[in-house]
C-alpha cells in the first residue's frame, strides 16, 4: 500500500507558513491540512551547534502548537537554515543584511540543514537533513539584480534556490535539492512512512 493510500485514516497538519513546503507535499502526493498559524518565538541556545538549530527549532515549533491533538492527527514542524562557517544564517533582516550574506556566501561552500518534526497525542520523531551547497563569485551587480528582482527576505541565507540565483550561480550541491528548497521530502516521506508504522 503507498503511503497516501495509509495516510487516509489520518490527517496530517503542515504547521507552516512556507509555499514551498506546501508544493514539496502536493507534489509527493501527501494529502495534508494547513495548521491554523499560532505564535512561536524561534530562539535557539547560544551554545547550541550550528547544524542541531533547525531540529531543535522544528521541536520548539512543535511544542508551540496551543491546540490538543485528536488521536488520528500528526502535526509537522520545520525548520531551515544556511550554515556558513560554523554559524546560522536565518532570514534576513533588510536589504543590506541580504546584500551581506549573498556576498559571504559567493564563491564558497555553505551548508544548508532542515530540521522536522512528526508529532501525534503519543509520539514524536525529530530528523536533520543536510546538503552543502557550491556558490560561484557572484558580482556585486548580480547580487543586487537578484535581491531587487526577487526580494528573498522570507528564505533562510537569503536565496531560494528554485529562483534566478540557483540557475545563474549554484555550481554543484551534494545532497538533496529540495532540502535546499525548504523540505527535504524524500525523507520527509520515508520517515513518514516509519513513524506511523511504530506501535
Amino acid at each position: 500500500m503507498l503511503l497516501h493510500e495509509k495516510l487516509r485514516s489520518y490527517r496530517l497538519l503542515l504547521a507552516s507558513q512556507s509555499p514551498r513546503r506546501r508544493e514539496l507535499l502536493r507534489g509527493c502526493g501527501l494529502p495534508y491540512a494547513l495548521a491554523p498559524t499560532y505564535p512561536c518565538e524561534e530562539v535557539f541556545p547560544d551554545k547550541l551547534d550550528a547544524e542541531e538549530v533547525p531540529g531543535y527549532l522544528s521541536q520548539l515549533k512543535s511544542d508551540a502548537y496551543p491546540w490538543q491533538l485528536e488521536p488520528n492527527d500528526i502535526l509537522m514542524t520545520a525548520d531551515t537554515v544556511v550554515v556558513f562557517d560554523g554559524r546560522v544564517l536565518g532570514k534576513p533582516r533588510d536589504r543590506d543584511d541580504a546584500f551581506a550574506m549573498l556576498r559571504r556566501l559567493s564563491g564558497h561552500r555553505h551548508t544548508v540543514v532542515s530540521g522536522v518534526t512528526f508529532r501525534t497525542a503519543a509520539h514524536r520523531r525529530t530528523f536533520s537533513s543536510r546538503s552543502d551547497v557550491w556558490f560561484r563569485t557572484l558580482t556585486d551587480e548580480e547580487i543586487a539584480y537578484y535581491l531587487d528582482s526577487h526580494r528573498p527576505y522570507d528564505k533562510a541565507g537569503s536565496y531560494g534556490i528554485q529562483e534566478w540565483i540557483g540557475y545563474a550561480a549554484i555550481e554543484r550541491i551534494d545532497g538533496s535539492f529540495y532540502n535546499v528548497m525548504g523540505l527535504p521530502i524524500q525523507r520527509v516521506y520515508t520517515e513518514l512512512e516509519k513513524f506511523i508504522a511504530q506501535p
